[in-house]
């Protein structure tokens, strides 16, 4: 690796483990500081997710902007799931028909549904209880192994690429240590935590999971190829912007969400947590 290689290699890893632990130091707090930072992800993806593209008129723009703020703040405000998530779905039903008669697309719409649906599901899988944390925590080993052993595994195996059209540097070697990696982390984080998930279950759970970090990985590539930018912002060093870093979490977050809802008896944590 050569000097410059190494001296970024450096500066992601600091990058990393810096935010890494202000998020799980947020995440441990829960209550209005981790709904504070959800909402500031949400808001700092819109913005880079814009930036890129365009958000086609001012007036779609205006409307785009205000229907996330009035959902995160229903959010922040702790009002039940159904209607932060009713507020944004509001918001991109009247972003799309705006767009259309404008005449700019959907790429505004889209954001807004990238951007709130994560900082949303977040805030509501890690609640307010114990159970909440663990789901939380899970959901981090899992991603944070994946993308970490995915890049190094990757690079000391190479082997053919896993998408070379949209992100030449991702290899199969790479996805396949990543799910492996990210599986085992998660199994012994639910197992470190005490929580009554079987190993099968906490394996089949993780694999999904990872899998689905490593498709929203892609997907922002695609994204910012589609666009012609390397990064999706300079916020971060070493990374970029903050859709570079939290790329895979999104895409996980929304999916763990979705299956608390579906599964969990009561639809909450803590059931999904002790099933």
């Amino acid at each position: 690796m050569s000097g410059s290689g190494q001296r970024n290699l450096r500066l992601r890893i600091i990058s990393a483990v810096i935010l890494g632990a202000g998020a799980l130091a947020l995440t441990v707090a829960g209550g209005p500081a981790f709904r504070i930072f959800t909402a500031a992800l949400s808001l700092l993806i819109f913005y880079e997710w814009t930036a890129m593209g365009g958000a086609g008129s001012r007036r779609v723009a205006m409307i785009a902007w205000a229907g996330l703020v009035v959902a995160l703040v229903a959010m922040l405000m702790g009002f039940p799931a159904l209607l932060p998530f009713a507020l944004l779905t509001a918001a991109v039903l009247i972003v799309l028909l705006f767009s259309w008669l404008a005449g700019s697309g959907i790429w505004t719409a889209g954001g807004l549904v990238y951007a709130g649906a994560p900082g949303l599901a977040l805030a509501n899988l890690r609640g307010a209880d114990e159970a909440g944390l663990i789901i939380i925590l899970f959901l981090y080993a899992v991603v944070w192994t994946t993308d970490t052993l995915a890049y190094f595994t990757g690079r000391a195996l190479g082997g053919p690429k896993l998408a070379p059209s949209i992100s030449p540097g991702k290899t199969w070697s790479g996805a396949i240590g990543g799910t492996i990696g990210g599986a085992a982390a998660g199994a012994v984080v639910l197992w470190l935590l005490g929580s009554a998930f079987s190993l099968v279950l906490a394996l089949f759970l993780a694999v999904l999971l990872s899998v689905v970090s490593q498709a929203g990985d892609l997907f922002e590539s695609a994204m910012k190829r589609r666009r012609g930018v390397k990064d999706s912002g300079s916020l971060i060093p070493g990374h970029g912007g903050v859709m570079d870093r939290v790329d895979g979490l999104v895409a996980a977050a929304v999916l763990l969400y979705l299956m608390v809802a579906l599964f969990s008896p009561g639809h909450t944590p803590t059931g999904f947590v002790s099933a």
